[in-house]
């Protein structure tokens, strides 16, 4: 497929960038500066800021998906939804966060006790962002939240999904590797099974 990969700089955009890639899929890669990425086959690199849908909205077009790898704290999602739609591409696939897990019924991870505070404002924004898709009637989102520790590591190909709630292992652990992340998002393009809907992925 032909896709757009907006943070294709990030920790986990570039591995995001490593799955399509090994796929065989086609990627433009979006950032506010790519110039520090490889050039490699079937990549095509711009230079985007995208909060400004002038200069987003020609490189989206003709693809067939959209993936977001963007912090929250910077991004606006009616800004990006908008961007997607007015492009034409039909889906769009979020990296989204932990922090709205629930750990409890009802109790979502960011508001628990314990919840580092370092981390509210980017999980904050996650949930404003969350809610925004779940209002979106037209374009066909998902937005794919990680276990509680989400760390660079290995693809191994071995994980669980699940749905609104945090996936903990057998260990007491709730993590994923960043690679093993990037096969249950792109995984997802290929073969969509949670359309509108958010779901998550860990050990």
């Amino acid at each position: 497929m032909k896709v757009a990969l907006i943070g294709v700089t990030g920790r986990v955009g570039s591995r995001l960038l490593a799955e399509l890639l090994r796929r065989g899929h086609q990627v433009t890669g979006i950032a506010r500066d790519v110039s520090k990425i490889p050039r490699q086959p079937e990549l095509v690199l711009e230079n985007a800021d995208a909060n400004q849908p002038d200069q987003l909205v020609p490189l989206l077009k003709g693809c067939d998906a959209v993936f977001s790898a963007l912090k929250f704290a910077t991004a606006d999602a009616v800004t990006l939804i908008a961007a997607v739609k007015q492009a034409a591409v039909p889906r769009l696939l979020v990296v989204g966060g932990a922090g709205t897990l629930e750990v409890a019924p009802g109790v979502q991870a960011l508001d628990a006790p314990g919840f580092p505070d370092a981390y509210k404002p980017e999980a904050t924004a996650a949930r404003t962002f969350l809610e925004v898709l779940r209002k979106e009637t037209e374009l066909d989102w998902t937005f794919l939240s990680p276990s509680a520790e989400f760390v660079p590591g290995t693809r191994t190909g071995k994980f669980r999904l699940g749905l609104d709630q945090l996936l903990v292992g057998s260990d007491g652990k709730s993590w994923v590797s960043m690679e093993d992340f990037a096969i249950a998002l792109v995984d997802e393009l290929e073969t969509p099974k949670h359309s509108r809907r958010r779901f998550t992925v860990g050990y």
